[in-house]
This record gives structure tokens, sequence and C-alpha cells, in this order.
């Protein structure tokens, strides 16, 4: 296959901050007996990694500790070209799974959110954004949740505001809570992307389409629900659009979600829509430029779930928004036997 000369995306000197958690996935198997094998993760870092990787200059506000896996998380973030910023003092929040034999897992959880003393840092770099993006635990759990509203709410002069809730229902059960948290930070957000398990969980008296349009009216200009096998679909103000999920062979989803959101914020960025003197260009957004920016971010979920891991593409893998890349076959492909499935998480 030809290669193609990929053009350098036109960044006109954007910065992307992520605000949320790090940690470190401790995993055990059956198999592994009593060692656990550690990964770096987090939906908000993983976020951030999908959008140093698609070429849009990132940084990370989180929290993680001067511990062994702190250090490991550091080193993943550097390899990675995100800028980092830390507050807090606690050790290293870390997820602990132990994976049954059907492939079902229980997690321990070891977390902390509270970005404390690395505050005025935050706010210093958010100063110069020109877009910032969080979700997930970091907007649940206190005390840092409140203090990510604050940073947001206050940026939304100079940047847009990006939200994914991406709930955990075994981390925060009081869904009346986290409903009412997840409004806050779509009030103050111009995109919102969510699973179609987040709004069953949060909304589960209506359909999928009421939620969306009750998200939408909330303020954002866009609302996008992901739904693994059945596709993505967008709600403007203008149109509503739903994409068919890529046919793949699945290695595993994790991160796929991530790596949506991360692609749908580079696409973005691409095409000159982030800041906040472009709120009115993304509120005015219709179907015709819509629907570059929604293909973009689902081949890039396409191709975390054909490998393992949270590993999302690279530039060099799927090119850009406007003049996308041919993905390698290895990677995503049509079904050819009945190991294929969908993905668009």
């Amino acid at each position: 296959m030809a290669s193609l000369e990929l053009p350098a995306p036109d960044r006109s000197g954007n910065i992307i901050t992520t605000v949320g958690e790090s940690l470190v996935d401790r995993i055990r198997s059956q198999e592994s007996g009593p060692a656990l094998s550690d990964h770096v993760g987090g939906s908000p870092l993983n976020v951030a990694v999908g959008c140093a990787r698609l070429g849009v200059q990132t940084r990370l506000v989180t929290h993680f500790g001067n511990d062994d896996h702190g250090h490991l998380i550091a080193q993943h973030l550097k390899d990675n070209g995100v800028e980092v910023l830390t507050g807090g003092t606690a050790p290293t929040s870390t997820a602990t799974a132990t994976v049954d034999p059907d492939g079902s897992a229980t997690y321990e959880f070891s977390l902390d959110w509270d970005l404390a003393n690395g505050t005025l840092a935050a706010s210093a770099a958010i100063e110069t954004s020109s877009h910032l993006h969080t979700g997930s635990i970091a907007t649940m759990l206190m005390p840092g949740a409140r203090t990510v509203h604050t940073l947001l709410r206050d940026a939304r002069e100079k940047a847009t505001i990006s939200y994914d809730p991406n709930c955990r229902p075994t981390i925060i059960q009081d869904v009346g809570f986290a409903r009412r948290q997840a409004e806050r930070f779509i009030g103050i957000s111009d995109v919102v992307k969510a699973s179609d398990e987040d709004l069953q969980w949060l909304y589960p008296d209506v359909s999928a389409d009421m939620a969306m349009q009750h998200l939408l009216e909330l303020g954002p200009a866009l609302v996008i629900l992901t739904r693994g096998a059945l596709g993505p679909v967008a709600l403007t103000r203008q149109s509503r659009i739903e994409l068919p999920a890529y046919t793949i062979v699945v290695a595993d989803t994790v991160g796929a979600g991530d790596s949506f959101m991360a692609a749908l914020i580079a696409a973005l960025d691409q095409l000159d829509l982030l800041g906040s003197s472009k709120r009115d260009d993304l509120m005015r957004l219709d179907r015709e430029r819509l629907l570059p920016i929604l293909r973009y971010a689902t081949k890039a979920s396409g191709i975390t779930c054909s490998r393992v891991g949270a590993n999302p593409p690279r530039l060099d893998e799927i090119g850009t928004a406007t003049c996308p890349a041919s993905v390698p076959q290895l990677q995503i492909r049509r079904a050819e036997n009945h190991n294929a499935a969908h993905a668009s998480s």
C-alpha cells in the first residue's frame, strides 16, 4: 500500500489541558497467581496521551505520589510527550483487579483525588490553554472534584470545555449525587461525550435520545453518545447524526472511549473549533463539518480496540480529520470470520 504524506496539522498555538486522575491498574489473574501486572491508567490521563499522540500540545493536571507507581505514571507521560503538573500529597491511587477464569473481574480501590498544593500551578497552566477536558472520578470524588469544577468554570472566558462522565458505579454508588455532579460539569461544557452505559445509569427512566436532548438543553454545543457495536450518535442544535461502528477484530475494549474522546478533541483542534472565540462556531456546527469529526473519533476508537490495552493511535496511523491516512489492514478491517466484532466505545 502506498504511503501517504501527512500534512502537519495547523495548531495555531493551541494547548489542550486535561484535568483529572492518574492511577495504576494492578491486574491479578488465576494464571499469574499472587503476581500483579501494573498498567498506567485513569480516563483523563488516557485522553491526554491520546491527544498528544495525535499531535496536540497537551498538559495533564493530576495527582500521583512520589512512589514507585507515581514514577511509572511520570515515565509513561514523559514517553508520550505530555507535560505534567501535579498536586496533592497522598500515595498514587491504584485499582487492583482480580480476573476470574470466566474473564470477569472484581476490583479493590485505593483512591485519593485532591490537587491541594497544585491549584496555583494548575490555574497558571489553564490561563494559557485553548481547551480543557475532564471527566470520570475527577469530577465525582471530593475534595478534588470541587477544585476541578472551579478551575474549569473560571477558564470558560478563555477556553472551550469538554467532559466525559465515564461513570464508575462501583466507586460512586449514589446515582442521585453522580447525576447532580455530572450536570454541574455538563452545564459549563461545550462538548459532552457519554457512553450508553453512562446514560442508562444516570437516567434509567428515559430513552437515550431523551437523555441526550436533556444534556444538550443544559448548555453544550455538541453531545455525543457512544454505543459500542451500534456506533456513535451526535446531537447538535442543527442536526442528529448516527454513524455505524467500524467492523474490526477486537483484542479488547480497554481505553476505547478515551481514544474516541482524544480524537474528538484533536479533530476539533484540526478544524480550528477550539478556544472561547470559537464557541459560536461550535454552536453552529452543521452536519457537513460534524461528519469528519465523528468518523475520525470512531476510527481512533476502532484502532484502539484492535490491539491490547489502552493504546491509542498516533497521527501517522490515522492521519487528520480532513485527510485521513489509510489505516493498516492488520489494525482495522472488515470482518472475515466469526472472531470479528464492532467497536466505537
